[in-house]
């Protein structure tokens, strides 16, 4: 008896040291962003930084530090990644769970996971080659890497994670709801959308949410197939600057200790707290829905 009292102890001890260890580094990578990025602000004006939507911090005629323009860009493009990527998404995953054989379903769900594995260097450089020059093509315009050849790219990036843990998610919900409303004479679909999709949506958020995460954090690809202009679109075929795009271009060319620098750091800022705010807000939607 004693024994296992020590072995509990032990381990719910490391268990609370590796918490620890966690929010520390947690912690510690927001204190870091904020002694960097604080800096910028004692010569650049909030009002110009946050409002202002034009970005050149080492342009010849002065340097301009407005965000705005970035921060619509990251938005816009996430935003019509998860208006493509969460329908498609879902439907796959209802086909999966509820209605293909066990046989597709094996060849299926694998074939979809594969593509969390493709490099985002690789699919930047089909929306920078082909998919581009193809909505050029098709739309009648001048260059084809706008807000909708990102989110095309994001969404094949994305697609992966929406449907491996929507259709977990769905896979999870007893059978006794689908037989109980078949029972009362329901069709397939209407248990589908009614019975199962409902009883499941904690799971579907939070796969949305996790998907969201990834479009606003990913680089590579956005950075080859959005065209890398730091103004606000107003449509979907204008190019845009995320930022995290902004951060892989000019942080190897800033030097230390400048405002450039600093501001670069204040954008990396941005992006820990969106992520954060994300997170929470899913946090509590599974939490309420868990709770009833």
């Amino acid at each position: 008896m004693n024994k296992q009292y020590l072995a509990n102890n032990v381990m719910k001890g490391v268990f609370m040291l590796s918490s620890s260890i966690v929010i520390l580094i947690v912690l510690g990578m927001f204190i870091f962003l904020l002694k960097e990025s604080l800096p910028v602000f004692q010569e650049v004006k909030l009002s110009a930084f946050w409002l202002s939507a034009k970005w050149n911090p080492t342009g010849w005629d002065g340097e301009f530090y407005g965000i705005l323009g970035l921060i619509w860009g990251t938005m816009f493009v996430t935003i019509v990644t998860l208006i493509i990527s969460v329908p498609m998404g879902l439907l796959v995953a209802i086909f999966l769970a509820e209605i293909a054989p066990p046989k597709l379903h094996s060849i299926v769900k694998p074939a979809i996971e594969l593509l969390a594995g493709i490099p985002s260097v690789v699919i930047g450089f089909l929306g920078l080659v082909f998919v581009g020059p193809l909505l050029a093509k098709i739309f009648h315009l001048n260059n084809g890497l706008s807000v909708l050849n990102g989110a095309l790219m994001l969404t094949i990036m994305v697609l992966p994670t929406i449907i491996s843990l929507s259709e977990d998610a769905i896979s999870a919900i007893p059978a006794d709801y689908r037989h109980a409303s078949l029972s009362l004479g329901a069709t397939k679909l209407e248990t589908i959308f009614l019975v199962v999709l409902p009883a499941a949506s904690s799971g579907i958020l939070a796969a949305v949410m996790l998907g969201m995460g990834r479009a606003i954090g990913e680089t590579m690809a956005v950075l080859m197939a959005c065209g890398n202009t730091p103004a606000l679109a107003t449509t979907i075929f204008s190019p845009v600057r995320t930022l995290t795009s902004t951060i892989a271009i000019e942080m190897g060319e800033v030097a230390y200790d400048t405002n450039p620098y600093y501001a670069l750091f204040n954008l990396g800022l941005y992006l820990f707290i969106i992520s954060f705010i994300i997170n929470n807000i899913a946090q509590y939607f599974v939490r309420r829905k868990v709770h009833g």
